[in-house]
């Protein structure tokens, strides 16, 4: 979970991995550098991004919508992390696409403000970012989650691009996380596999626990976790891969060993290539086998 822990952890790790400058890593960040710190897709597709009104119950929601340029495709729902909808994300919808999907990237915080909400370059360890997301990000909740999720995959249904004969697969990365659990019960039916990345909160105390959604989902699941979220919290790796056997369920629940929270995206500070990518090839195993 991304808190005053997950930042320390961080400094911790980047300390003890040499990286002493932020201005180094903010270099790295800027503008087509994000595209190129993604390995290049093999018979990469050519696609098509716009960006995207989606009604919602609360107003519209601005997103990135980025799919092959011809053909119908399965479609995917990205929940980005505590950050929001950035160049980063749309680096990664548009490589997802690149491998054949059709591909919403969303705007959690279009309550409150359009995408981006943190300029580029910008990072959770600065305590001005974590001042500007913190309060978006508790505006949230797991009833705007569902709401949130019927609607965008109702969007996602209603596009051409969209093979609607296929299940949707949704990711999640960190906050991102419970909201693909909750997706996948919110619209049962159509979600045919859901991954999280470094989420945080998918087992608590709460009645509002998306760990108990499971029994009324559907789908296939790949979470991955890391390896100092899962030292804060060992049981609930345990508690998960018990939750989806019980349920029938399939799941791959993996520890990411020396990845950090928030390894996945490219504009991280603790961004693990070779973890990142070992997680992104078995994403695209769940969505081979599962969006049937």
């Amino acid at each position: 979970m991304c808190d005053e822990n997950t930042v320390e952890d961080n400094k911790k790790y980047l300390k003890k991995a040499g990286w002493f400058s932020r201005r180094q890593f903010s270099k790295l960040t800027a503008g087509s550098a994000l595209a190129m710190l993604l390995p290049r897709v093999a018979h990469a597709l050519d696609v098509s991004e716009r960006d995207v009104m989606v009604p919602t119950p609360d107003g519209m929601a601005d997103c990135y919508f980025v799919t092959p340029s011809s053909g119908t495709h399965p479609g995917v729902l990205i929940w980005p992390d505590i950050l929001g909808l950035r160049p980063a994300f749309r680096a990664m919808g548009k490589r997802l696409a690149e491998s054949g999907y059709s591909v919403l990237v969303v705007n959690p915080y279009y309550r409150s403000a359009t995408a981006p909400v943190i300029p580029e370059g910008a990072s959770f360890a600065d305590e001005s970012t974590r001042n500007t997301v913190f309060p978006l990000a508790r505006q949230l909740s797991a009833e705007t989650h569902m709401t949130d999720a019927k609607a965008f995959v109702a969007f996602i249904d209603a596009q051409a691009e969209v093979d609607t004969s296929r299940k949707i697969g949704t990711t999640g990365y960190c906050m991102g996380g419970p909201i693909v659990m909750r997706t996948a019960a919110a619209v049962p039916d159509r979600i045919g596999a859901g991954a999280t990345f470094h989420g945080g909160g998918l087992v608590t105390d709460n009645p509002d626990s998306p760990h108990l959604l499971v029994p009324t989902m559907k789908a296939h699941f790949l979470i991955a976790i890391a390896a100092n979220d899962d030292e804060r919290d060992p049981e609930a790796k345990n508690v998960l891969r018990e939750t989806y056997d019980k349920a029938g369920l399939p799941a791959e629940i993996e520890v990411y060993e020396g990845a950090m929270h928030g390894w996945c995206p490219p504009d991280s500070s603790v961004y693990h290539e070779a973890q990142a990518e070992r997680a992104w090839a078995r994403l695209l195993v769940l969505f081979a086998t599962a969006l049937t």
